[in-house]
C-alpha cells in the first residue's frame, strides 16, 4: 500500500469516528424524541407523485398479496408488518409505502381502508420507536413524502382519531429526519432527506421560519450534489431521473402555494434534464454505469414529459466525465472519470474507459449493470472492473473495493488520474483518447483506450493498450493476463464467422461486425445484472492481450 493511499484510509477513518461521534453528541444533548399529540398540526396540500401506477399491484395489495422488489408476500387478512419480509429490498420497499401509489388506480371504499389500516399497523408497531430497516434515513423521507402525496387515499372517510395519529406519526418522522439530517454522509438518500424536509415544511402547516431553514438546506444539497453539468455526484445516470421524480412535485407545490421557490430548485431542473438526454441511448434506455439499473421506459417518460429544454445531447459531460460520440444512428457513451469524493466511492463501479454502444433502437454493447433486487454479493460483483466493458489485469478491477466493516465497500487505490483527447479528423470523424493509472500501482502501467468513431457512423476503430509512467508505450503485455471485454445486450445474437470475427444481431435484424486481425475473439457467457426482470444470462467478446496493445473493429451491416 502506497503512503498516500494508507493516510487517505487514515484520514476516512478518522473522519467517519468524527461524523459518529459529533452526531451521538448532538443527539445526547438534544431532547430524546417522543411521540406527542399533533392537536396542532394540519396538512395543507398533498403533492403529486409523477411515478407510475400499476392497477394489477392495487388489486394484488386489496387481496392481501404485496409484490414488492421481485418477492411476493401473502400476508391474507393480517398486516404485512407481521411477517418476516422476504427480502431486506422487500423490506425497504413496504416501510417506504411507495406502494400507495397504486392505490390511486382504485380509490374505492375498500381499497383506501385498506390503505389505511395497513398504514395504522405501521403506526402501532413501528410509529414511536427509531432504528431497524424501518428507519433508514432514506426509507423515512421516502415514507414522509409517500405519506404527503397520498394522504388523500389513506384518510378518505376516516375519523378523528387516525387523523390525529397519522399527523402525530408524521410530525415525529420529521422530527428525526430534522435531528438526523446534518450528519449523514453525502450521496443520494441525504439529498432525499432534504428534500422530505423541504416538501414537509410546505405541504404541513408549518412555521415561516421552518419554511425558509428547510428551503435553504436543501439550495445548500443541491449545490454540493447536482454538478454543473447536471450530473449527479454519484457519476450515476438513473440518479437525476429519481431526483426529477421528488424535485418536480416539490418545484409546483411551491408555486402552488404562493411560496418563494429555494433559489437552487429551478436551475438545478434545468442543468438536470441535458444530462439525462446525454445518458440515454437511441432506443431511450439510460446507459448504465456507476449502479445503474434498467429504466421502465414507463417511468421515464412520466420525466422525461415535463422537459422544457431543448436541443441535441451535449457531447460530453466535464464535470461528471464522461464523453458521447454520436453520428448517424450511432451512440458511444464513455466513462472517463472516477468517484468525485471518497464518501461516495461506497456505490461507484471500478469501470472507467468503459463503454457503450447503441445504434438505432438497439443496445449492441453494454456494463453489466446493477441489479435492481438482490443480495450483496452480486451488487459489489458488479461493481468490478470485469463488469464492465473495458480492460481487466489478472483478477484485479482498477480499483480495489474494500470490505470494511467501519467504513464500508469503500474503493481503495485505483484511477486518481486521467488524461483525455478529443478531436476531430480531416475525414470528420470524432477521435476519443483516454488513459487512467488504475494499474500503475501494481502493475507499473497505464491503459489507454482510443475510440474512433467516422461521419457517416458505421464504423468504430478502437484500440486499447499499456503504456509506461511517461506515456510512452509499453514494449510488453502486462506481467498479469489482460483481457478486453466487451459485455453485449441479452437480446442480442451473436454469429460466429470465423475466430477473429463475429456478427452481432439484434431482433429488428440490424447487424454489427465485430472483428479483431491479430487476435483471436473468444465468446464467452456472462450474467446481465441490470434486466428488469432480474438477473439474466448473456454472453461477452473477451480479447487476451498477447502483446502491449489490441486493435478492434466495428462495422455496421444493414
Amino acid at each position: 500500500m502506497q503512503i498516500t493511499e494508507r493516510q487517505r484510509l487514515i484520514s476516512l477513518y478518522l473522519g467517519e469516528a468524527w461524523r459518529r461521534a459529533t452526531r451521538g453528541l448532538a443527539i445526547g444533548r438534544s431532547m430524546r424524541l417522543k411521540w406527542t399529540p399533533a392537536n396542532n398540526a394540519r396538512l395543507i396540500v398533498a403533492p403529486t407523485d409523477l411515478r407510475v401506477v400499476d392497477p394489477f399491484v392495487a388489486e394484488e395489495i386489496l387481496q392481501g398479496r404485496f409484490p414488492l422488489a421481485g418477492r411476493v408476500l401473502d400476508a391474507g387478512d393480517r398486516s404485512p408488518f407481521d411477517f418476516e419480509p422476504p427480502s431486506p429490498a422487500f423490506s425497504t420497499r413496504l416501510h417506504s409505502f411507495a406502494w400507495l401509489r397504486h392505490i390511486r388506480s382504485d380509490k374505492s371504499a375498500r381499497a383506501c381502508a385498506n390503505a389505511r389500516a395497513i398504514t395504522d399497523s405501521w403506526i402501532g408497531l413501528y410509529g414511536a420507536r427509531t432504528g431497524g430497516a424501518a428507519w433508514d434515513h432514506d426509507v423515512v423521507a421516502q415514507r414522509i413524502i409517500a405519506w404527503l402525496s397520498h394522504s388523500p387515499i389513506v384518510l378518505q372517510d376516516t375519523d378523528g382519531g387516525f387523523y390525529r395519529r397519522f399527523l402525530a406519526s408524521l410530525v415525529f418522522q420529521v422530527r428525526f429526519l430534522r435531528r438526523e439530517a446534518d450528519f449523514l454522509p453525502i450521496g443520494l438518500k441525504r439529498l432525499r432527506v432534504r428534500i422530505a424536509l423541504a416538501m414537509a415544511s410546505i405541504a404541513m402547516e408549518s412555521r415561516s421560519s421552518t419554511i425558509r431553514r428547510a428551503a435553504r438546506d436543501l439550495n445548500r444539497e443541491i449545490d454540493q450534489q447536482i454538478l454543473p453539468d447536471g450530473g449527479h455526484v454519484s457519476r450515476n445516470p438513473q440518479a437525476a431521473v429519481e431526483l426529477l421524480f421528488d424535485l418536480l412535485p416539490l418545484r409546483q407545490t411551491y408555486i402552488n402555494l404562493g411560496h418563494e421557490v429555494p433559489a437552487r430548485l429551478i436551475p438545478a431542473i434545468d442543468r438536470m434534464y441535458p444530462a439525462i438526454r446525454f445518458f440515454r441511448h437511441q432506443g431511450g434506455d439510460l446507459a448504465l454505469f456507476n449502479g445503474a439499473s434498467s429504466t421502465l421506459a414507463n417511468e421515464l417518460m412520466c420525466v422525461l414529459r415535463y422537459d422544457e429544454s431543448a436541443g441535441q445531447p451535449f457531447k460530453a459531460l466535464p464535470h461528471s466525465h464522461f464523453h458521447r460520440l454520436a453520428a448517424g444512428a450511432t451512440v458511444i457513451i464513455m466513462d472517463t472519470g472516477y468517484p468525485l469524493c471518497p464518501e461516495l466511492s461506497k456505490t461507484a463501479h471500478a469501470g472507467c474507459l468503459s463503454f457503450e454502444l447503441s445504434s438505432g433502437r438497439n443496445r449492441f454493447i453494454v456494463n453489466s449493470g446493477s441489479p435492481r433486487f438482490a443480495n450483496d454479493q452480486l451488487r459489489q460483483l458488479a461493481r468490478t472492473t470485469a463488469a464492465h466493458s473495458t480492460v481487466a489485469v489478472g483478477t484485479s478491477s482498477s480499483a480495489r473495493i474494500s470490505s470494511s466493516a467501519f467504513l464500508g465497500p469503500l474503493m481503495s487505490g485505483g484511477v486518481s488520474d486521467v488524461a483525455e483527447q478529443r478531436q476531430t479528423g480531416p475525414d470528420g470523424s470524432d477521435r476519443l483518447c483516454v488513459s487512467h493509472d488504475g494499474y500503475l500501482a501494481r502493475f507499473g502501467l497505464l491503459h489507454e483506450r482510443e475510440i474512433r468513431l467516422n461521419e457517416a457512423g458505421n464504423k468504430i476503430a478502437g484500440r486499447d493498450r499499456f503504456m509506461l509512467p511517461d506515456r510512452t508505450p509499453s514494449a510488453n503485455a502486462p506481467p498479469e493476463t489482460a483481457v478486453a471485454r466487451f459485455h453485449i445486450h441479452p437480446a442480442i445474437k451473436i454469429e460466429r464467422i470465423d475466430q477473429r470475427k463475429v456478427r452481432l444481431v439484434a431482433p429488428d435484424g440490424e447487424s454489427w461486425v465485430f472483428s479483431s486481425p491479430a487476435n483471436d475473439l473468444v465468446v464467452g457467457e456472462d450474467v446481465f445484472f441490470a434486466d428488469v426482470s432480474g438477473v439474466r444470462p448473456s454472453q461477452q467478446l473477451e480479447l487476451t492481450f498477447a502483446g502491449p496493445e489490441i486493435r478492434w473493429f466495428l462495422a455496421h451491416h444493414a
